[in-house]
């Protein structure tokens, strides 16, 4: 077969041949939308000179410095989170993604709040699982005062500033574990409650929405301290 040429480049790429000229060698000057348009249909025709493509299309490519904060990391559930953070950082595209995960092994409030405003120092948004408590509230404000924005991953998180979040709607969750058991249970009795930490909010809301549901239905369980 013959090799793909800058002409078939071009054509394939729908752009002129001084386009895909100026993509391999002066990339400053084409948009980062055509770089990326030369670059798929480079790929696609198996064009020789795929790396210089490859490298004007990532050195152009917005540069996103994300930090990300979880529990210990000998937890299954949170090692298996981190590592699709990875993963999607990896993958994503639209953009370089420079991945800063960290896990914390001593969960006290000093110990997070510390940690937290380190990697905010570093990162151009953060985003982190955490308990509530006014030192970790205090760091999240002092993130978000120097323009870092923050997010709650799982767990919700409060401060004077707006904090984003990532996760369920933690009360529906209890209201619905609430409607299983209504459904399920054909005798009524007592049901036992079991709940980690109330200072992660997510914990509190699924109890919370778990026993709104009995109070609107009065279905006949006796709901018992946790």
């Amino acid at each position: 077969m013959k090799r793909p040429t800058i002409p078939d480049l071009a054509e394939a790429a729908g752009v002129s041949v001084s386009t895909v000229n100026r993509v391999i060698n002066k990339a400053d000057s084409v948009r980062q939308p055509t770089r990326e348009r030369v670059l798929r249909a480079a790929q696609e025709i198996g064009f020789y000179g795929l790396g210089a493509i490859e490298y004007s299309v990532h050195a152009g490519r917005e540069v996103h410095r994300p930090g990300v904060m979880l529990l210990q990391e000998r937890r299954p559930f949170y090692r298996d989170l981190g590592a699709a953070f990875r993963q999607a950082a990896e993958e994503h595209t639209d953009g370089r993604i420079d991945l800063t995960l960290e896990f914390v092994e001593d969960l006290s409030p000093e110990v997070v709040a510390d940690r937290l405003r380190q990697l905010g120092a570093n990162c151009d948004s953060v985003a982190l699982v955490a308990a509530e408590h006014p030192l970790i509230t205090d760091a999240i404000d002092s993130l978000l005062l120097r323009g870092t924005p923050v997010m709650g991953l799982i767990t919700p998180l409060t401060a004077r500033g707006n904090v984003g979040f990532v996760g369920l709607d933690s009360f529906k969750v209890g209201r619905t574990a609430a409607w299983a058991f209504d459904k399920i249970c054909h005798q009524r009795g007592d049901i036992g409650i079991l709940v980690g930490n109330t200072r992660y909010r997510n914990q509190d809301l699924n109890e919370s929405g778990f026993r709104s549901y009995f109070r609107e239905n009065g279905s006949g369980f006796t709901l018992l301290e946790p």
